[in-house]
């Protein structure tokens, strides 16, 4: 059976890093109680930005396999380099995964995979950073030719322009439901961490991942959350993590022959996700439209500009011909987005004439 299916659903939980031997063996003790599958830590850290903690190395693997001896739990770390892989096999790690920055470059998942050759031990994916489910696909992949048995993907949202919606990085359910439509026996993991960045919207997401019959869950747990050296909003206390299990509704897996009113449903999820993203989209638009007018303002234009706008109906109607929409309906469309955009500006206008006058 595959590895990362034998619950349901399969947990990870563990710290973002694995600051000190005292933290993780705490962190630990509490989890092995739990109906915890997986210890997860990170041990080498790549930050975004130079300079903050990225991470005790070598020294962490031995207090990760301390834990794994005394509580009987398996642990799971990323690995980056085939030196990575080398060290986290030396010292009995018993799951790998991929990051999303590494998931990205096909050339160094290359060379995980060719580290892995011979070596049958389970793979986690996590999506790349962009919107690329061809680039999640072939990392997954890699590892499968590789002759990994036992691969799962990660779900742990993508990056944008900005944060919408209160996530860190948006879900874009679509993306990887159209990643298990190709590899049904996939095992597909959420990290709802990751996708919020906020402690408080970890349980919402954990259940939308439910609904949409994920696999798992991988939820960042540490002892004293608000002290942690890295990502110390969006990590929970075990206690809240029982919590957050507790109150999870797991419904029936669909499967390839699923009922009319099963498929509705399943339709209707990926349609409010997409819903959920197009309102965002629109919200950004609008945000891009504010500042627009004050640059207008700046420049002494006007909010609204027939140039503008003829284009906007020229090149929205090309695309949507492209995609067999009606181009009437995209032009209505931007009609009333354009017009919002126009009153926002106005307003903005409007505002500053105020500010002036006084």
């Amino acid at each position: 059976m595959n590895f990362f299916k034998t619950a349901k659903p399969f947990v990870i939980a563990g710290p973002c890093s694995a600051e000190t031997r005292e933290q993780v063996m705490e962190t630990a003790a509490a989890l092995s109680t739990m109906q915890v599958q997986l210890f997860r830590a990170g041990v080498w850290k790549p930050r975004t930005r130079p300079g903050s903690f990225e991470g005790n190395g070598e020294q962490a693997l031995g207090w990760l396999q301390e834990a794994k001896q005394q509580y009987k739990i398996p642990v799971a770390i990323e690995v980056a380099e085939p030196a990575h892989i080398e060290l986290a096999l030396r010292y009995g790690i018993d799951v790998l995964w991929v990051g999303a920055r590494t998931t990205v470059n096909p050339f160094q998942v290359q060379h995980l995979a060719d580290a892995l050759k011979g070596i049958d031990i389970p793979v986690m994916v996590k999506n790349p950073v962009n919107t690329d489910v061809d680039l999640w696909h072939g990392a997954i992949e890699r590892f499968e030719k590789a002759g990994v048995t036992n691969v799962a993907a990660i779900h742990r949202g993508f990056s944008g322009y900005s944060a919408a919606a209160g996530y860190r990085n948006q879900p874009n359910w679509p993306i990887p439901i159209e990643l298990k439509r190709r590899k049904p026996e996939l095992a597909m993991i959420c990290d709802p961490s990751h996708i919020t960045g906020n402690r408080d919207r970890i349980a919402e997401v954990s259940q939308k991942a439910m609904d949409m019959h994920f696999d798992g869950l991988m939820i960042e747990t540490h002892p004293h959350p608000e002290e942690a050296w890295s990502d110390a909003a969006q990590q929970v206390t075990p206690n809240r993590l029982k919590e957050i299990l507790a109150g999870l509704i797991v419904r029936e897996e669909y499967t390839q022959d699923m009922s009319g009113q099963m498929q509705l449903e399943y339709l209707r999820q990926l349609m409010d996700s997409l819903d959920s993203e197009i309102i965002d989209l629109i919200a950004k638009r609008m945000e891009l439209s504010e500042q627009m007018a004050l640059v207008k303002k700046a420049s002494n234009l006007t909010a609204y500009q027939p140039g503008r706008w003829r284009e906007i109906v020229e090149t929205r109607g090309e695309r949507a011909e492209a995609h067999m929409l009606s181009k009437e309906f995209i032009v209505e469309l931007y009609e009333k987005i354009h017009h919002e955009s126009i009153r926002k500006q106005l307003l903005v206008l409007e505002s500053l004439e105020k500010e002036i006058k006084k």
